[in-house]
């Protein structure tokens, strides 16, 4: 992933709103959820998730497909592991040890 679109991803992912539905499709894997059902679990109205989704859809994180009456919503996994491979690509200085050994202790638990 180049670091414009680790921008546009992160800046898509700095709303509330959109965290929370990213991380609702990841629940649901790749079927995905219905608008709808989106809302509902998020607390926000139909039309909320339409304008939160397009910001995901834009910075390439999730996908929409029309299904009978229904948009359904689905998570981009290829998308978000590239965002994640951007942040630990250069981890520990190309040191893997450090960086996956689970005995060393996270920030600020030293």
């Amino acid at each position: 992933m180049e670091e414009r679109q680790a921008l546009v991803a992160f800046g898509a992912l700095s709303q509330e709103t959109r965290l929370r539905i990213l991380r609702l499709l990841v629940v649901a894997g790749p079927e995905g959820l219905a608008a709808g059902v989106i809302a509902e679990q998020a607390g926000v109205s139909a039309s909320n998730v339409s304008f939160h989704a397009k910001e995901l859809e834009r910075a390439g994180l999730i996908c929409s497909r029309r299904e009978s009456r229904s948009i359904l919503y689905s998570i981009d996994f290829d998308a978000l592991n590239g965002l994640v491979r951007f942040l630990m690509e250069d981890c520990c200085a190309g040191q893997v040890g450090p960086c996956t050994d689970t005995a060393v202790p996270a920030c600020g638990s030293i």
